[in-house]
């Protein structure tokens, strides 16, 4: 049963309040995120239209940082989970630059960290921090079966922001608007 998140694209203001919500939780550093938000545009004037892409680990099938772990420090759990296990990290950085979605960061303390799906919260019954924190309702978490019952099949795991899903094969079900999949969009940095 592995688990994931749903995206829901077509709900997503580009609020960042998910972002907000999973610095606060993981009480992240000025500069670390482990969920990021970004807007892009797409089309030329005077059709111009933007959409917004919420981030962060897609608790891959094959995950490449886990691959790339010289200590195995990542591990997945039970669940799908992928988790990195602070104690063992040698902070080398090698999940840092495995990851084709560049999720893993290094923190200061020299280890790496990455989005947990709020594991101890979901253990304990509760919904992870970005899920939570989103207004829109645009994101939810848990297992991707279930997901995929719960919003339909009309959701896909790539986009032309993303590298090919066939590498990492992630949990991630994405309910796209049709802008988003085309080729020239541009990253808007407000």
């Amino acid at each position: 049963m592995p688990v994931g998140f749903y995206f829901d694209m077509t709900r997503c203001t580009g609020c960042r309040a998910c972002q907000v919500a999973c610095k606060d939780k993981n009480r992240l550093d000025v500069g670390t995120v482990f969920r990021y938000a970004k807007t892009y545009s797409v089309g030329k004037f005077p059709k111009v239209t933007a959409y917004s892409y919420s981030a962060s680990c897609n608790h891959c099938a094959m995950p490449a940082c886990l691959a790339a772990c010289p200590t195995a420090a990542i591990y997945k759990a039970e669940d799908g989970t992928v988790i990195i296990d602070q104690d063992v990290c040698i902070g080398d950085a090698s999940c840092t630059k495995a990851c084709p979605y560049l999720i893993p960061k290094l923190l200061p303390s020299g280890k790496a960290g990455k989005c947990d799906g709020c594991y101890a919260i979901r253990d304990a019954g509760g919904t992870p921090a970005c899920v939570a924190g989103c207004p829109n309702r645009a994101l939810d978490f848990g297992d991707t079966e279930a997901l995929k019952k719960k919003y339909g099949t009309g959701t896909v795991s790539e986009l032309p922001i993303l590298p090919s899903a066939a590498t990492t094969t992630p949990a991630l079900l994405i309910k796209a608007k049709p802008a988003a999949s085309d080729d020239g969009y541009t990253e808007l940095n407000w």
